[in-house]
């Protein structure tokens, strides 16, 4: 389901308005503390809301400051376990979980635990594109999520240049939801966003047990996907740009049930749809 809202939202003192940004806000997400910056002037807000199988994607924009909290009583009220990622399309936030804090700017983005209490804060007027899915949907365990949680995921540096980039194009085609592929189109955009967060884990820490190859394997689908367009991607130029051996490139996908062909065929007609 698709939801788009918008409206003037004044003060925090009991104004139904700045009710209903908030309560939409946690309607949204999870329950979720709010408060503005200029408590005397109207602000503008607009969100708009789809789902992509296992991911729920929300476009959120407000006109002023804020802060946003997640605090323990409100995660005692009970809620299902949810990871969020952040990606910031306009503006600034200061994220703070697990004892860090991380500046974001546009293109970057970092992700948070719902099961944990967290701050966001916006210092002026943002734009942000938040992915919220089950935290069991990312292929990294608790003690894993607590080295990459609040870190800031440049637009810059490595393979989270390409999945902003993706996600800030997919952001716009809300309307994409409407096609049965979404399914598929979730399960890439986790695997591109497990594999961006593994490049911040320790090198002692593997993504799971024998997660040496999963790892890899994500890597490669994220190649695949920064280079739909070529016309010259084949299984040899995806072996020798990882490094590797075309029947080891073979095998990594055939433990999927997959072919590294049928695999890019598959994603270059998601796209065009």
């Amino acid at each position: 389901m698709e939801t788009a809202m918008s409206g003037a939202l004044a003060d925090p003192s009991g104004r139904d308005d700045f009710d209903e940004f908030r309560h939409a806000i946690s309607d949204t997400f999870v329950p979720l503390a709010l408060s503005v910056g200029d408590c005397t002037a109207p602000l503008r807000w607009a969100m708009k809301s789809a789902s992509l199988g296992a991911v729920q994607m929300t476009d959120v924009a407000l006109s002023d400051a804020a802060e946003v909290y997640r605090t323990n009583r409100l995660i005692n009220k009970g809620a299902d376990d949810y990871l969020k990622v952040g990606l910031q399309l306009r503006g600034s936030c200061v994220i703070a979980q697990n004892g860090r804090e991380a500046r974001l700017n546009p293109g970057d983005y970092a992700v948070y635990d719902t099961t944990r209490p967290y701050r966001l804060t916006y210092p002026a007027g943002y734009q942000t594109l938040v992915l919220m899915f089950r935290r069991e949907r990312l292929r990294l365990t608790s003690s894993q999520l607590t080295h990459v949680t609040a870190q800031a995921l440049h637009a810059h540096e490595g393979l989270a240049a390409s999945v902003s980039a993706f996600l800030a194009e997919l952001g716009k085609r809300f309307e994409i939801r409407r096609h049965p592929a979404t399914t598929h189109l979730a399960d890439a955009i986790l695997e591109m966003l497990t594999a961006s967060l593994a490049e911040r884990l320790p090198f002692s820490i593997d993504v799971e047990p024998g997660g040496g190859r999963h790892a890899l394997l994500m890597r490669i689908r994220v190649f695949i996907e920064e280079r739909l367009g070529d016309p010259n991607l084949d299984v040899a130029t995806i072996a020798a740009a990882h490094h590797i051996s075309v029947r080891y490139l073979q095998g990594l996908f055939a433990a999927q049930d997959q072919t590294v062909s049928g695999w890019v065929r598959s994603r270059r007609i998601d796209r065009c749809r």
